[in-house]
C-alpha cells in the first residue's frame, strides 16, 4: 500500500513539474499591435476580406521569423481592427491583402579598426485594398509600400534585440497608419460613408 501512495504522489509531483515547466517554457513577453482603440473605417460594402499572400522564407538573410512581433500579423489586425463593412444590401467587396511582411539583415563591417561591426535590419510592408462591384464589374484599389531601417551593434544581445525589435514595428505602424488611413479617403473616398476627404498628403 505505501508503494502505490508514494507511486502516486511521485506521478502527481510530475505532472505538477511538467505544468509548471510549460508555463515558463515561452512566456509572450510582446504581442502584436491593435487598433480598435481608433475609429473604424466604414465602407460601402457588404464584406471586407482580409487575406495575406506573404510567405515567409525562413532562410537569411530573411529574419522576419526571429521577430518577437509579426508585421503580417500585425498588418492583418489593422485592417480587422480598421476596416469596417457598413453597407449589406450592397454587392461590392473589400479585399485587404498582404503583399509583403519581410524583414531582412545585413552586416556591416567597420571601415575603423577598434569599431564594432554592425547589423542593418530592413523591414518592409506592402498591402492593397480592392473594392469590387460585380454589379458593375468595376473596381477600385489603392496601395501602400512602408519600410522602415534600423542598425545596431553585431554584439547586441537577444533580448536588447527584441526590444529594438518591437520599437522598429510599432514605428513602421505609426506611419503606416496614418498613410493608409489618408490614402483610403483619398483614392477610395466614394466608398468610406460619411467621408471627410483629406488632401494634405504627397
Amino acid at each position: 500500500m505505501m508503494k502505490k501512495i508514494i507511486a502516486v504522489f511521485g506521478i502527481l509531483a510530475m505532472i505538477s513539474a511538467c505544468a509548471a515547466s510549460e508555463e515558463k517554457a515561452a512566456p509572450q513577453r510582446y504581442r502584436e499591435a491593435r487598433f480598435d482603440a481608433q475609429q473604424e473605417i466604414e465602407l460601402k460594402v457588404n464584406k471586407v476580406e482580409v487575406v495575406s499572400e506573404f510567405v515567409p522564407s525562413f532562410t537569411r538573410p530573411n529574419v522576419e521569423h526571429l521577430f518577437p512581433v509579426s508585421i503580417e500579423k500585425t498588418a492583418m489586425n489593422w485592417a480587422n481592427d480598421r476596416l469596417k463593412a457598413v453597407d449589406f444590401s450592397s454587392n461590392k467587396q473589400a479585399t485587404f491583402t498582404v503583399k509583403d511582411a519581410s524583414v531582412t539583415e545585413e552586416v556591416i563591417r567597420s571601415e575603423k579598426l577598434f569599431e564594432k561591426d554592425s547589423i542593418k535590419y530592413r523591414a518592409k510592408l506592402a498591402v492593397v485594398l480592392k473594392i469590387s462591384d460585380p454589379s458593375k464589374f468595376s473596381s477600385a484599389e489603392t496601395s501602400l509600400d512602408a519600410w522602415r531601417e534600423l542598425t545596431i551593434p553585431v554584439d547586441t544581445s537577444i533580448e536588447e534585440k527584441e526590444v529594438y525589435w518591437k520599437n522598429m514595428v510599432d514605428k513602421l505602424f505609426e506611419e503606416f497608419n496614418t498613410r493608409m488611413q489618408v490614402n483610403i479617403h483619398k483614392y477610395l473616398n466614394m466608398y468610406v460613408d460619411n467621408s471627410q476627404l483629406i488632401t494634405d498628403y504627397e
